[in-house]
């Protein structure tokens, strides 16, 4: 056993990039950290990730920390061009894991994965016993919680419908960064939606997971893209239906709230997300993050 006072004498301790030869090592890494996932999680999502387009010059999958040459420690980076109104870089920092002998020099691969001031940094899935560390790191709260909607109890809006996204089929009004969105996402796994109205096609993608009520687990999807949460608003009653026909019957949203014109009900026990830099992210854009790329 190793006291947390008298820490081990690292030897040659270094972080750097994780390259493509370093994912066998990080895949055992990760599932010392998290127990509850398979192998087959993190290949996956390895592979998601090695096909991205990520910005030139920021890492592909993260940082690894070394001693001596033997893996200690890691943290995932996924980097992304966000194109909402001004381009910007976004990097969701996820699955940070240090051996337990090495925890004392956890900072250090933090401190460096954090180090872009060019980079608008999320934590998306914190730990409730973690949320002082964010903090502490400079992270602020942009989600306390999540509203649980159930959109098929809402009145359908006349002329609105709801297809799933086809890369053969024209659609009016969606860009080509929004066709490629969609395209990307639907790839995943994920599901990707365009809801046809009056005024344009709108894009929506969604995540499929369950949550346990009891003894019953109930079916549910996350919002993980849209334009607007005016726009879900707006198509709730289109979507709810082609969701239900899907067997799935809720829908979360990240919020600060209850969400007006929407059934449901908001938690704050779970869906707290923290953002680190100038653009705050808006809801209804989690794209290309964790929950898109590896899932729920």
């Amino acid at each position: 056993m190793v006291n947390a006072l008298s820490p081990v004498r690292p030897t040659a301790l270094r972080c750097r990039e994780i390259g493509e030869a370093d994912l066998g090592a990080v895949v055992d890494l990760l599932m010392r950290g998290f127990p509850g996932r398979r192998a087959s999680y993190w290949t996956q999502g390895f592979a998601r990730m090695a096909a991205l387009d990520v910005p030139a010059g920021y890492p592909r999958f993260g940082l690894i920390m070394e001693s001596g040459r033997v893996p200690v420690g890691v943290i995932l980076t996924l980097y992304h061009l966000s194109g909402d109104a001004v381009e910007s870089v976004r990097c969701n920092l996820s699955s940070w894991y240090v051996v337990p002998a090495f925890r004392p020099y956890a900072s250090l691969l933090i401190s460096i994965a954090l180090k872009r001031r060019d980079v608008t940094y999320i934590n998306i899935s914190p730990a409730p016993p973690t949320w002082p560390i964010v903090e502490a790191q400079g992270f602020k709260r942009y989600a306390a919680g999540q509203f649980v909607a159930f959109p098929a109890l809402e009145p359908t809006s006349r002329g609105v419908s709801v297809a799933q996204f086809s890369s053969a089929a024209n659609y009016a009004g969606l860009s080509d960064d929004e066709r490629q969105l969609l395209a990307d996402h639907a790839a995943f796994g994920c599901l990707s939606l365009v809801c046809h109205t009056p005024g344009g096609d709108l894009p929506f993608i969604f995540t499929g997971f369950s949550i346990r009520a009891g003894r019953i687990r109930l079916p549910c999807a996350r919002l993980l893209y849209c334009r607007d949460m005016a726009d879900f608003i707006a198509c709730v009653g289109a979507l709810g239906r082609f969701l239900l026909w899907r067997g799935i019957v809720a829908v979360l949203l990240d919020a600060d709230g209850t969400i007006p014109g929407l059934r449901g009900f908001y938690t704050e026990r779970l869906g707290r997300k923290y953002f680190r830099g100038a653009k705050p992210p808006r809801f209804g854009d989690l794209a290309y993050s964790e929950l898109a790329v590896f899932g729920s």
